[in-house]
């Protein structure tokens, strides 16, 4: 599975000695909590926990920034509609288009939940290894066949890739300069047609190949990982920390 590396940071430091399980554990309570707060301090201190596990990774501030983008375009929208379209107490504007203090808060709850979740699984399961992740969730109790799938996706993904690649280096060594016309748009149904075709056939070899080796549907969890009592002091801290934002949301309503 070397070849189906996801392109993860190099993490150290205490979060990356922790097991598995607790990790994937924790960034799903933490969502779970944080999308039930309510007040913006609450949420405000939910995404400084969540910056503060990121940190801790020492991820670097550029990779954060690039898996970040895609969602910091999604909310520009939200904050650009929600103050103009929630009703509330009027704060500035004239007319029909007028920003309310209930859009505000809104959108600003939004934002800081949406960066906060984002962030906590970027810390801790983004920077897990696509087998270490899928053996913790065999682990934690998910069933087989969904791992199994997770684990064969990760790695077609990464040869389909690479297959792309060559039919289109194929493409521009035939001179193909894309335009918009018919002959581009044929020749791409072309590529994705053969795409498919060369994926199905890779997917029936993988099959032979597993059938040869005795493969029965069984996953065989081969990692050595031991659930240690620094895990459980772990989890208990931030369970801890987890059980006084939901008291802090309610504190300040």
């Amino acid at each position: 599975m070397s070849g189906a590396r996801l392109p993860s940071p190099q993490t150290q430091g205490w979060i990356a000695a922790r097991d598995p399980r607790l990790r994937i554990s924790a960034a799903l309570l933490f969502a779970l909590v944080t999308v039930s707060l309510d007040q913006i301090p609450a949420t405000l201190a939910a995404f400084l926990m969540a910056a503060a596990l990121a940190s801790a990774t020492r991820m670097r501030l550029k990779d954060i920034a690039r898996r970040l983008l895609a969602l910091e375009g999604f909310m520009l929208v939200l904050l650009m509609t929600l103050p103009f379209t929630v009703p509330g107490n009027p704060i500035i504007g004239t007319g029909t288009l007028r920003i309310t203090d209930a859009g505000l808060h809104l959108a600003g709850l939004i934002l800081l939940k949406a960066n906060a979740v984002v962030l906590a699984l970027l810390a801790l399961v983004g920077t897990l290894e696509p087998v270490v992740f899928g053996h913790a969730l065999a682990r934690l109790g998910v069933p087989e066949k969904l791992v199994h799938l997770l684990l064969m996706t990760v790695r077609q993904i990464h040869l389909l890739h690479e297959e792309f690649l060559r039919l289109r280096q194929a493409m521009r060594a035939r001179a193909f300069v894309p335009r918009s016309n018919r002959h581009t748009w044929r020749s791409y149904g072309f590529l994705i047609g053969m795409l498919l075709v060369r994926s199905l056939a890779r997917a029936q070899r993988i099959l032979d190949a597993m059938r040869c080796r005795c493969f029965q549907g069984q996953l065989y969890l081969l990692d050595s990982r031991v659930w240690t009592p620094r895990d459980t002091l772990a989890g208990a801290g931030f369970a801890a920390v987890l059980v006084s934002l939901p008291v802090l949301d309610r504190m300040t309503r």
